[in-house]
């Protein structure tokens, strides 16, 4: 069984930060810690993991970093580095980096964008920080909703140099059936080369009882567009947890890219990750 690296962790600790979304998603409001996804993890054969951020209050961003820097040490499934948050929408984003590349647990970043205005990636002072991470070295995480890959296009023309990672296949209503316009949007942000696709976060937007059959064509127009060596996985856990489960999404994961060689299937769950957040062996 090919070693997965999973590239979206999320945990939560509400004795020691602040997640304003989570009063408006009852299902997911309590604590999700390292240790319980863990047990699960190691047997689904995930080896590794990234800690993606979990849109903690604005001025709680570094402290986060902290409380995951924290964690005790695991060897099942260990955390490789931490996917920050972060404000490129505001003046002193420069010091943001430096203290990122400070610290060596800090491997990207993401700021979430599905929740904000439309306008908010489209200014100036917004690209001219995402074009700061390329020379830096740190991905950056585009999370946005279907409708909003047009925008996301435009941002990554806007940075050329900066890697770029689309979260969870850029959000498709799989459950409403909404393929064409975000079949071809996605075959249109393919087409540039600095960015790759996260196959993640699917169970949410599928209809309740899914099976890989009905994940199968929206996963397969992404590796079409993007190719094996543009895909990394993640499991979004713990709001997968709303979707069937980590189990379930790895299981049906393997199941979608049985048809390629094991070489592919190695760089979709663990090589591809690794030389993007360029991970220690």
């Amino acid at each position: 069984m090919t070693a997965i690296i999973d590239t979206h962790l999320h945990l939560v600790d509400r004795s020691r930060l602040t997640y304003p979304w989570l009063a408006e998603a009852p299902a997911l409001d309590r604590d999700w810690s390292h240790a319980e996804y863990a047990g699960e993890a190691a047997a689904a054969g995930i080896a590794r993991a990234l800690y993606m951020e979990v849109d903690v209050a604005g001025d709680m961003i570094g402290a986060e970093i902290d409380v995951i820097e924290a964690l005790p040490p695991r060897t099942d499934t260990p955390i490789a580095g931490i996917i920050a948050a972060c404000r490129p929408e505001q003046d002193g984003f420069a010091a943001e980096i430096e203290r990122a590349q400070d610290r060596a647990s800090v491997v990207g970043f993401r700021r979430v964008l599905h929740v904000m205005p439309d306008e908010l990636s489209q200014t100036a002072l917004f690209r001219d920080n995402i074009r700061r991470l390329g020379p830096a070295g740190l991905p950056f995480d585009l999370c946005v909703q279907a409708r909003q890959l047009p925008l996301a296009t435009a941002l990554v023309d806007a940075a050329p140099e900066t890697q770029f990672v689309l979260d969870h296949c850029g959000v498709p209503d799989i459950a409403g059936g909404a393929y064409d316009d975000w079949a071809r949007d996605i075959a249109a942000l393919a087409l540039r080369d600095n960015v790759v696709a996260k196959v993640s976060g699917l169970p949410a937007y599928a209809a309740e009882g899914w099976t890989a059959a009905d994940l199968r064509p929206w996963v397969h127009h992404v590796a079409e567009c993007f190719g094996l060596d543009r895909l990394v996985w993640g499991s979004d856990w713990f709001v997968c947890t709303l979707g069937g489960g980590l189990t379930k999404w790895a299981s049906a994961s393997r199941a979608l890219f049985d048809m390629v060689s094991e070489q592919e299937r190695e760089m979709l769950f663990s090589g591809n990750a690794a030389r993007i957040w360029n991970l220690p062996g």
